[in-house]
């Protein structure tokens, strides 16, 4: 065969394949950004569903799946539908959520990691220098500065130079009838959260005029204790006077909070108990769980359950849809799984048609917007400080109220 008829006939070979590549993916063409095609976005997540002990942040996948589904349903993102892998689990361990997010982006190819839910972020250099958009649960300082991370509700242990959420502190200083004169004890597990939770906390409580004369990150992060007299007793005696503080304040998970609390009923403390993670109509399935949680105040950064918005209604309704039409019983989890991916959406339809990582960074630089679950929004705002929004519920009688209502509260400077 003469050598240009070789050339044309390769030539038209890869015509034919290049058209039958075409029409068998609708007329799609492939893009050159990792995880996005002309009608699909491909996201992942991390969330800690298994833990030594017991504690599972499982629904944060289901919050999240409920909001890419309407997100789908209502069309996509610049006419492209959310290709949502679900969440590795990372079972609370450093190793394995550095071995998902390698997973995630070296073998799944995403062009995102949300919602990331876990008290331990050892793959977040990895997905910031690879250039993923991360967005998550802002408890961790890897959520405070990092180009490619984002907290859904902003930076929660910033850094210095950044702000303070007040929620907590104002709203015990509420309950309390007064911060003036009144005593708090804090406490949390010996991890990297708990000591962070306990130096920005320690600031917080005592800038809104809270004495706080404990404040320690000295529970066993890996093993739970079975006998808590030795904290309890140290705790009672650390107000003012050697006697019992107003408050104390929890900074860790529902098992050890349900030990925790447990002891310090069976010992007789009478003030106010509160954390920030036991909103959970599940935990009340058993009388124990339930007696231990009784009039404790539960910190909220985001709108209750109990709030009767459009935006509360949205996102029960999305919740039931991702739930085969069930009116599962609605925790915190969901929500800030929820919210991880409402922000992600949020960014990515500003980012326009063309979905690139830069066109996403450039969409985040400038972003705000209001009324949502979690207040008024903002970027770059987020990365030194949180959206400044809260509530305290308190179970009472087997049941959730709310203590002090959605406020937002002017940020302090941290330092």
């Amino acid at each position: 065969m003469p050598r240009a008829l070789r050339v044309s006939a390769a030539a038209f070979a890869l015509f034919l394949v290049t058209a039958c590549n075409s029409a068998s993916t609708g007329g799609s063409t492939p893009s050159s950004v990792r995880g996005v095609t002309a009608d699909t976005i491909k996201v992942g997540g991390i969330v800690s569903m298994t833990t030594a002990s017991g504690y599972s942040k499982k629904d944060t996948d289901l919050g999240a799946r409920a909001r890419y589904d309407r997100a789908n349903a209502e069309g996509g993102i610049n006419g492209r539908k959310i290709e949502y892998l679900g969440a590795e689990d990372d079972g609370q361990d450093p190793a394995r959520n550095l071995a998902a997010a390698r997973k995630l982006v070296q073998q799944d190819r995403v062009f995102a990691v949300t919602p990331m839910s876990s008290v331990t972020f050892a793959g977040a250099d990895f997905l910031d220098t690879q250039k993923v958009p991360t967005v998550g649960w802002g408890t961790l300082p890897s959520f405070c500065g990092p180009a490619h991370l984002y907290g859904f509700n902003g930076c929660l242990v910033p850094t210095p130079g950044g702000t303070l959420n007040q929620t907590w502190p104002e709203g015990l200083a509420a309950v309390l009838g007064g911060a003036r004169g009144k005593s708090v004890a804090l406490i949390a597990g010996d991890n990297d959260a708990g000591k962070f939770g306990i130096r920005t906390f320690t600031q917080g409580f005592k800038a809104a005029g809270f004495q706080v004369p404990y404040a320690k990150a000295v529970v066993p992060a890996t093993s739970m204790p079975s006998d808590w007299s030795a904290y309890t007793k140290e705790i009672l005696r650390s107000g003012p006077g050697g006697g019992a503080p107003d408050a104390v304040v929890s900074v860790m998970q529902t098992p050890y909070n349900i030990g925790l609390f447990t002891s310090l009923k069976r010992s007789g403390y009478k003030g106010v108990i509160s954390d920030p993670t036991d909103y959970d109509p599940g935990l009340l399935a058993k009388d124990a769980t339930k007696r231990a949680l009784d009039g404790v105040h539960v910190l909220l950064q985001f709108q209750p359950f109990e709030a009767d918005t459009p935006a509360m209604r949205q996102f029960k309704d999305d919740i039931r849809k991702a739930s085969a039409g069930k009116d599962v019983p609605l925790n915190m989890h969901m929500m800030t799984g929820y919210m991880s991916a409402d922000l992600f959406l949020s960014l990515a339809a500003k980012a326009g048609k063309d979905l690139t990582v830069e066109s996403f960074q450039q969409a985040a630089s400038g972003f705000s917007d209001t009324g949502t679950l979690v207040g008024d929004r903002a970027l770059p705002k987020g990365k030194k400080e949180s959206f400044g929004c809260g509530s305290l519920v308190r179970l009472k009688n087997g049941r959730y109220e709310v203590a002090v209502p959605f406020t937002c509260y002017p940020p302090i400077p941290f330092g």
